[in-house]
């Protein structure tokens, strides 16, 4: 994975996704969950590469850090929840798209608990 459309067609083929301008700079692809509008992945050009932010557990941050010199620091973003990968070839596309789905999945809704009541929990109360 080299180029924008790439990356852009990667974050597409995971499920309730958008492309979104928000900056009105068209250097800065934001690909979004459709159901919450979180952002799961920033994709932008920066010293003639293409780079992706993603979201991560801070471990795995350093851990991705520490083993691949394209994945770096998050540029304008929280650096300990979110990095930098440059495309740059030295990171298999299966692993990016690994990466992508991990983003994805961490931005994506949770769903609410439904309150237990009397009921659910057996307990009734007399009148």
């Amino acid at each position: 994975m080299l180029t924008r459309a790439e990356a852009v067609a990667a974050c597409s083929a995971l499920p309730d996704v958008f492309e979104d301008y928000p900056f009105h700079d068209p250097n800065w692809t934001v690909m979004r969950h459709r159901s919450n509008k979180k952002t799961f992945a920033l994709i932008f050009e920066r010293e003639g590469r293409i780079w992706i932010n993603l979201k991560a557990r801070p471990e795995w941050v350093r851990f991705w850090q520490g083993t691949y010199t394209a994945a770096v620091p998050a540029y304008h973003m929280n650096k300990e929840h979110w990095f930098s990968v440059i495309l740059d070839g030295t990171i298999p596309d299966e692993e990016l798209a690994r990466l992508i789905a991990e983003s994805h999945a961490l931005t994506a809704s949770v769903p609410k608990r439904r309150k237990n009541t009397a009921s659910d929990t057996g307990k009734f109360t007399k009148r």
